[in-house]
């Protein structure tokens, strides 16, 4: 059998295979990634090791409805603050 991955190498692999043409990222949900890493790694859980991922800048997580998005660190989209832009629209 061959050995098992690491969580990086694991969620790295699926970002890059579970996506749909045309987008850098997946639904942690909707894709599956979720099942699968439940499935993968006996029961542990996707939320702790995705952030723990994210903290450490290998990928990037975004809030999104039922879940989040995951992505490469290199590959994630601009973070824009609303808060910022709603300032920025007010003139202040």
């Amino acid at each position: 059998m061959p050995e098992k991955l690491s969580y990086e190498e694991f969620v790295k692999r699926a970002i890059v295979s579970l996506r749909k043409e045309g987008y850098k990222g997946i639904h942690s949900v909707y894709s599956g990634f979720n099942s699968a890493f439940k499935k993968y790694f006996d029961g542990e859980n996707p939320v702790e090791i995705t952030n723990r991922l994210a903290q450490e800048g290998k990928i990037v997580l975004r809030p999104v409805k039922g879940g989040v998005m995951l992505y490469l660190s290199e590959e994630a989209p601009a973070s824009s603050s609303l808060a910022d832009e709603a300032l920025r629209k007010m003139g202040l």
